[in-house]
């Protein structure tokens, strides 16, 4: 069994090596590029997509054909300032908000 001088002498024996000065700059430089390409590959193209949706959107208006993101095809009868009326039958009206608009079918004008 180790004295306790002994087992404080053999821990002192075991340290850690000290990290050379050089290796600061490179470490940070890995989660740099990490955040430099979860930008340009995620919230990039993400941003774009969601500026050409709102632009869409903004030109929208009555007679256009749309799909909303439920799957219902209808026609827009009116636009109000948060949800359009579309028309998905002949006597069937519902309102839809207007980020539930999907895609545009066919535009009018």
């Amino acid at each position: 069994m180790m004295t306790m001088i002994e087992a404080q002498t053999f821990l002192a024996q075991t340290a850690a090596p000290a990290a050379s000065p050089s290796a600061g700059p490179i470490q940070f430089l890995f989660p740099v590029l990490m955040v430099a390409a979860i930008w340009f590959l995620m919230i990039a193209p993400q941003r774009k997509k969601q500026k050409e949706h709102q632009k869409m959107l903004d030109t929208l208006g009555t007679g256009d054909e749309v799909i909303t993101t439920g799957g219902i095809y209808g026609e827009i009868t009116n636009k109000k300032d948060d949800r359009f009326v579309i028309r998905i039958s002949e006597a069937t009206k519902i309102e839809v908000g207007k980020a539930f608009i999907h895609t545009v079918v066919k535009k009018v004008g």
